[in-house]
């Protein structure tokens, strides 16, 4: 793992709202992902989570500091080449529409069609192995408003797969999913040769999945190389030598 290449970096990052009632959650954030990586960020309820990953999409601006992306600047990223870097699934609902399934999973090919969105052979190509893989192609003529909040999850997860590409970010992937789907989901990033970059308060999917932790705590971010046991392990390690030299201080 140590041999890959960053594919994103952060550097000084401070997110947070600016504007008359600006607001500051973390500064000074350093971090790095590496190509194959499957991290994952905790934290408690509140503290930034979806404000960073916001922000690591360019969905929200930083407040300072940079996001890299394969070297490049975010900013730098015209929209469409940017999609076919790094595909999104976020907690937000949709907005109102009459779109199919399969026309929800085929906005995944939209960074990679011509002018006139058509869709070639192989954008039906990806649309068709996201919704077999994720064992939603029954669903593909149903609007996506008479689904249930479990299927809704299974499309938009089938969406950043059409999408292909070499990042993915999530917000609480296993959110309404059921048991059979979760194992599916920890057996299929486990084995493909993605990043990850999930918010999650799964305890088994950090523990299976992921082999990094990034937690945000009181407006720092602490990145350990391993899976939950190992973070709660470095953790407490960690928190032993600041009290020792707390104590050393006085």
């Amino acid at each position: 793992m140590e041999n890959r290449k960053n594919i994103l970096v952060t550097e000084n990052l401070g997110i947070g709202y600016s504007g008359k009632n600006s607001v500051t959650i973390a500064q000074d954030i350093n971090m790095s992902l590496k190509e194959g990586s499957l991290n994952a960020l905790i934290g408690a309820n509140g503290i930034g989570k979806s404000t960073l990953l916001r922000t690591l999409t360019g969905i929200q601006p930083p407040l300072s500091g940079t996001v890299l992306l394969n070297g490049k600047s975010l900013p730098s990223y015209p929209a469409k080449e940017l999609a076919q870097h790094l595909s999104i699934v976020l907690t937000e609902s949709l907005p109102p529409s009459n779109l199919t399934v399969f026309e929800l999973v085929a906005l995944g090919r939209q960074p990679y069609t011509n002018w006139l969105g058509s869709l070639s052979g192989e954008d039906l190509a990806q649309v068709e192995k996201a919704l077999q893989l994720t064992q939603i192609d029954h669903l593909s003529h149903r609007r996506h408003h008479e689904i249930s909040d479990g299927q809704l999850q299974k499309v938009l997860i089938a969406r950043a797969l059409a999408q292909d590409t070499p990042l993915i970010i999530l917000d609480e992937p296993t959110n309404h999913l059921d048991l059979e789907m979760i194992e599916w989901l920890e057996n299929y990033f486990a084995k493909e040769n993605m990043t990850l970059f999930m918010v999650t308060h799964d305890r088994f999917f950090l523990e299976r999945v992921c082999n990094e932790i990034i937690e945000l705590e009181n407006g720092k971010l602490y990145q350990y190389k391993g899976n939950y046991s190992y973070y709660l392990t470095k953790k407490e390690e960690r928190i032993a030598a600041e009290n020792a030299s707390i104590d050393k201080a006085k």
